[in-house]
């Protein structure tokens, strides 16, 4: 099954390099696989994610995620996406926005020699209210999930409270909007507020609107049921679920892959061609080896880890973070998860096995009941049936007679010999 899943992302990500070398050399080749590792270290948690949603949908849909999915993934969100951004906020058409990151200022720096800011530049001034609209999407998924009541729970001390807290339909929308407030009032630099409130509430209005629709045909809070597998506009609608949200998870791999290079050829080979691929290729194994009901809390330790990239994306709109401590966080919430839904398998599995075995020694100590007189009767054989031969024929039924109790023909209501 690994064979099968993964040997389409590592046949592209090969592709993928090899592009790299010929396009820029040594050094292209070296930034596209260190971007394809950082997106995958970033992304894990949106793979597990992905995978409760996933795990609903078809066949069929499952392959449109890997092949659709990830055409929108390379070059919706890795090569034009920056490039509308920088459009709109440079008053520039796409063509000289590409222009404009093809041909970087020399010596990497953030300006042109006539004080026309770089790609780079542009895309960083931007990371404001890309980053509010991507923590407030994610903000919205990971109340959804932990205000809603599930028979397990993992950090039992929060997720209880917080349960309790969701049976109000609107407080994961109320409390979004209070920490959109306290972001734009607090973190934001001055000027920016504004701004960023709006892509906030675009950001919340976002998740409210697929979400919705998704509800709207057969889904549920974090995606599709899990009743049945969804086809037709419920699969459609999971799609598109997935990748608004995989749109989400890649504003800070797009942004911070600018501390490795500002070509976006080489960012859509890496974070695209290489990383997203990886990405759904874990997604299909975590489904079709079923490794969400084998791990209890592998689900909760992801949206976790999308409650804190939330976190990190709000307070990036105002402050520098680092995106390798961004991906170790993740990652490091996720081996905490699976660490703690082994040990719940390894003694749940021990408390069953202990229950076993002591239902095996009660039937074992309980003695065998004593058999009733017709059982008796029957065991004896003949030597019963000579002992016991008057009682036993009055207790079995007579065939000929009409009602199977001994009671003669002629003596039945309504009846007639033959």
């Amino acid at each position: 099954m690994f064979l099968r899943v993964f040997a389409p992302s590592f046949i592209v990500a090969i592709a993928a390099l090899v592009t790299a070398l010929i396009y820029g050399g040594p050094q292209a080749l070296v930034a596209a696989a260190v971007l394809g590792v950082l997106e995958v270290s970033l992304s894990f948690d949106n793979a597990v994610v992905n995978a409760g949603v996933l795990q609903r949908m078809s066949v069929f849909w499952q392959r449109m995620f890997l092949t659709v999915g990830v055409v929108i993934a390379v070059f919706g969100m890795r090569l034009l996406f920056p490039l509308v951004v920088v459009a709109i906020g440079a008053h520039l058409d796409p063509i000289q926005a590409l222009n404009l990151a093809l041909h970087p200022p020399a010596g990497g720096a953030h300006y042109f020699p006539d004080g026309t800011p770089s790609y780079e530049t542009l895309l960083n001034q931007a990371n404001p209210k890309i980053a509010t609209f991507g923590g407030m999407f994610l903000l919205m998924l990971f109340l959804n999930f932990v205000c809603t009541k599930r028979e397990i729970t993992w950090l039992t001390w929060v997720e209880r409270p917080l349960a309790q807290l969701g049976r109000f339909a609107m407080f994961p929308v109320v409390f979004s909007l209070i920490v959109l407030v306290a972001v734009a009032g607090v973190v934001v630099p001055d000027g920016e507020a504004s701004v960023v409130m709006v892509a906030g509430v675009l950001g919340i209005v976002t998740y409210l609107l697929v979400d919705g629709l998704g509800a709207q045909f057969d889904t549920e809070h974090t995606g599709p049921s899990r009743a049945v597998v969804a086809t037709g506009r419920a699969a459609f609608f999971g799609f598109l679920y997935l990748e608004v949200l995989d749109a989400s998870f890649s504003f800070d791999g797009v942004i911070g892959a600018f501390a490795i290079t500002a070509d976006p050829i080489i960012i859509a080979l890496g974070l695209g061609l290489i990383g997203a691929m990886f990405v759904r290729s874990i997604t299909v194994y975590l489904v079709r080896k079923g490794s969400l009901a084998d791990y209890v809390y592998l689900e909760h330790g992801a949206h976790w880890a999308i409650g804190a990239l939330a976190v990190i994306l709000l307070w990036s709109t105002g402050h520098a973070i680092d995106e390798v401590t961004t991906g170790l966080i993740g990652v490091a919430i996720i081996f905490l998860a699976v660490l703690c839904s082994w040990v719940y398998t390894r003694r749940h599995r021990g408390q069953t096995s202990q229950a076993q075995a002591a239902e095996r020694e009660s039937e074992e100590d309980d003695p065998a009941p004593e058999p009733t007189a017709v059982e008796q009767a029957y065991d004896g054989g003949d030597a019963a049936l000579r002992l016991h031969g008057r009682e036993l024929l009055q207790k079995v039924p007579n065939p000929s007679s009409a009602n199977g109790f001994g009671i003669p023909r002629e003596a039945l209501p309504n009846s007639s010999a033959q």
